[in-house]
């Protein structure tokens, strides 16, 4: 009996490659056998990420580095995996930008910042799917996977953030970000009904926190509002993302796997 998560069948395109969980999901969906084309603006990133794939899942794999929000560099790479790999079968769009003034605060967050953590989190998602999804739709089969988070369904808990360090800087969680992975979900579930017909699976993985380099103020703050007690490791997020891309989730579309140790129960 054929193992209903084997990817070996599968070409995933992933945008946000080299991010925090990007080389997570893409070590994983190699695992598994898929084929992967990774893009991120990080120099040199995700093609070093590619070459790793290659040596040690044996799976073809290539990189690009670009912007997603730009379309032209889509359409190229779009192009360029057409050529090379083959026409891509899943879509995960895990793409996500910290701008220059990315933690200032709601009342004098700058505009510029505003529109170009936008771009890369809604726009960027919104032309991969065009030019990746509508592929798909033409050849009667693909699954689309969004990256959210939890503040994109829930609003954070400001007392989290007092004495909270990320790599020696305060943090917060701007209203920036909750509202594009608001707009991501607003998006999948569209395009969830509008793909149907065409065997188009649109789905979303909602992570939960993630222990990434956060002082310890932070994670005793946050795990004590989590069920489970802890931050998540980042390998915990990848399983949801493999279930949505393979045959497993063959009658899965519309949804969001919240992976976040219970937070958004209580």
């Amino acid at each position: 009996m054929k193992d209903e998560f084997d990817l070996t069948s599968e070409l995933v395109v992933l945008t946000g490659g080299a991010g925090i969980l990007g080389p997570r999901f893409a070590h994983a969906l190699a695992r598994r056998g898929a084929k992967l084309a990774i893009l991120d603006r990080a120099p040199g990133k995700a093609v070093q990420l590619a070459s790793e794939l290659r040596e040690q899942h044996r799976v073809a794999a290539l990189g690009w580095e670009g912007d997603v929000g730009d379309r032209e560099t889509i359409v190229q790479m779009r192009d360029q995996i057409e050529r090379e790999l083959g026409a891509a079968t899943v879509l995960v769009n895990a793409a996500s930008e910290k701008s220059e003034h990315f933690f200032e605060p709601f009342e004098s967050y700058p505009l510029k910042d505003w529109q170009q953590v936008m771009r890369a989190n809604v726009t960027g998602a919104f032309i991969a799917s065009q030019e990746f999804g509508g592929r798909m739709a033409a050849q009667g089969r693909g699954s689309i996977v969004n990256i959210l988070s939890i503040y994109g369904i829930v609003a954070p808990d400001q007392r989290i953030y007092e004495g909270s360090v990320y790599e020696g800087r305060a943090i917060n969680t701007p209203a920036v970000y909750s509202t594009s992975k608001a707009a991501l979900w607003g998006l999948t579930k569209y395009l969830a009904t509008y793909w149907a017909e065409r065997n188009v699976r649109v789905n979303a993985v909602t992570p939960g926190g993630v222990a990434s380099g956060q002082n310890d103020v932070f994670t005793r703050q946050y795990s004590a509002r989590v069920p489970l007690g802890r931050m998540a490791e980042p390998d915990e997020i990848s399983g949801a993302v493999v279930f949505l891309a393979s045959r497993a989730s063959s009658y899965v579309t519309g949804q969001n796997i919240v992976v976040d140790g219970g937070l958004t129960a209580w």
